[in-house]
């Protein structure tokens, strides 16, 4: 399993994490960042540098949030015909411009 970022990221599109990251797995929903986990070599540079501690290492991981993680690369998310799958870098995909059910609706709640 790879790095998580959880609710803690909602709102906080910072940026700093996604600077340090060697691997540009760090992707941008509408309000909340995702790691792709296929992509992440889980070499911690964005713990430290998360302004809001929300990206947490694979054993401290709430199963709600790395499933929310999965679920933004896995299915089709809403306006999306197919799944975001693994783009292969988030610099080239560009803020993907929205985010899983479970976020949308905390931002709605």
């Amino acid at each position: 399993m790879a790095y998580v970022i959880n609710e803690k990221c909602i709102g906080e599109l910072d940026g700093s994490c996604v600077d340090v990251c060697p691997v540009d797995c760090i992707y941008e929903g509408l309000t909340k960042r995702y790691i792709q986990p296929a992509e992440c070599i889980e070499c911690g540079a964005c713990l430290a540098e998360c302004p809001v501690s929300a990206i947490t290492a694979p054993a401290g991981t709430d199963p709600v949030w790395a499933e929310d993680n999965r679920a933004f690369f896995a299915l089709p998310l809403p306006g999306r015909s197919a799944p975001l799958d693994s783009p292969g870098g988030a610099s080239g995909s560009g803020p993907i411009g929205v985010d899983t059910p479970l976020v949308t609706n905390r931002n709605q709640g």
